[in-house]
């Protein structure tokens, strides 16, 4: 019997190649070359299925072009790479990375925060620039964590990690805002209390999003909300590009309207707006958030998992849109 045939989009974990070989007909990118659409279709045709990240495209064009396509399995919890809805009208199951990143991410984000309140990166390149002379009582004097107000928009799992570290191992007042209140339970086990997205950015310290990336959440903060912010307080986006305005985030930046940000997600990245890199009041990091050796192990796994599971089993792991299984 001929194995169903997959394409690795990106360079993964040699293990993980190896699994998938006992399971299919693999064709890898290990060089991790960087493919444009055509080159992407042009890889995909007569595959059953893909091993993707969030930077290969799946939309109607790909998937008209290439009609054998099963499904899509992302090794990453964000899937806004993906045209859902078109990948369900084609049939295309679609899978993605949640759960086995939470903690790792949350880590991150508060290892951002606390970078960027405390001027980090910005002491260290003065450092390094054989700047420093003598000591000085306000030398990146940045501003404190500990009883501080932590707002937190987007109260997903890693939004809601995030809220336990701050209020849990900092003595941190949480505030959030969410598309839904959490229930009593969940609230009093991060010890946050709901807040509208206003009286969060008038509010808050400390700003962090968490929020996932759709149309609707676009530029999230934008000028607007920027201004409403405290002219002392930081913000950090963990979430996606896009949900900030990355253009009126430096202009904030440079005029001091707020005291400083910290970014590991950009629109358009790897491009990174040209103004973002010169302000130095901001912590910038490439998208590395889930960035360790286990965690992007197990999201790797998972997406072998659902490819496994689909294709040979029929029984995927985590699908986004089920309504493609049928009464699988």
């Amino acid at each position: 019997m001929n194995k169903p045939k997959i394409l690795v989009a990106r360079s993964v974990f040699p293990e993980t190649i190896a699994r998938l070989e006992a399971h299919f007909e693999v064709e890898s990118n290990q060089d991790d070359q960087s493919w444009s659409k055509a080159q992407l279709i042009q890889k995909l045709q007569g595959k059953q299925g893909a091993f993707t990240t969030g930077s290969e495209r799946i939309d109607a064009e790909v998937l008209a072009a290439c009609p054998e396509l099963k499904i899509c399995a992302n090794m990453a919890v964000g899937y806004n790479n993906f045209d859902v809805d078109a990948m369900t009208a084609r049939g295309v199951l679609a899978t993605n990375a949640p759960d086995v990143l939470t903690e790792t991410t949350a880590d991150f984000g508060f290892a951002l925060l606390m970078a960027t309140a405390r001027r980090i990166t910005e002491s260290e390149h003065f450092l390094r620039a054989g700047k420093w002379q003598k000591w000085s009582y306000d030398m990146f004097a940045g501003s404190d964590i500990h009883g501080a107000t932590l707002g937190i928009i987007g109260m997903g799992r890693i939004g809601q990690g995030i809220a336990r570290r701050g209020a849990h191992g900092f003595g941190m007042k949480v505030i959030y805002h969410n598309r839904s209140r959490l229930d009593a339970q969940l609230e009093a086990e991060c010890k946050a209390s709901y807040a509208t997205k206003e009286e969060l950015l008038k509010t808050a310290d400390h700003v962090v999003l968490v929020v996932p990336y759709s149309a609707a959440s676009h530029h999230t903060i934008g000028a607007a909300e920027l201004a409403l912010m405290k002219p002392t307080a930081t913000l950090v986006n963990i979430a996606r590009g896009g949900i900030v305005d990355d253009a009126a985030l430096a202009a904030a930046l440079r005029d001091k309207r707020i005291a400083a940000a910290g970014l590991d997600v950009f629109e358009g990245e790897p491009n990174v707006h040209p103004a973002l890199l010169g302000v130095p009041n901001v912590v910038l990091t490439p998208h590395i958030a889930s960035a360790t050796i286990p965690t992007r192990r197990a999201m790797a796994e998972l997406a072998a998992d659902n490819l496994v599971g689909f294709l040979v089993d029929g029984k995927p792991v985590t699908p986004l849109n089920p309504a493609v299984l049928g009464g699988k």
